[in-house]
């Protein structure tokens, strides 16, 4: 997976990310956070990767991915589980 930041300050960032299914659950869970005042992804064409702009307030984004990717590695884990007990 490749990712690349078009624009990274602390509050407010860019970033391509290759994955439209990657971009779609970081934006999810992003907008769940208090801290997130934005979060939206655009595509200019479907040839094109999706841009991901994230703006916080209290947080650094850094530190709002972060939290969201730890989230989204929490609910893997107990669907996993969930699957796995099933039978």
């Amino acid at each position: 997976m490749e990712i690349k930041y078009i624009m990274n300050e602390k509050s407010e960032a860019e970033i391509e990310i290759d994955s439209l299914t990657l971009v779609e659950i970081l934006r999810h869970y992003l907008s769940k956070d208090s801290d997130v005042e934005f979060v939206a992804w655009k595509r200019d064409h479907p040839t094109k990767p999706p841009i991901l702009r994230v703006k916080t307030k209290g947080k650094t984004v850094k530190k709002a991915i972060e939290d969201a990717v730890s989230a989204i590695e929490k609910d893997s884990k107990k669907l996993l589980e969930e699957f796995k007990k099933s039978k």
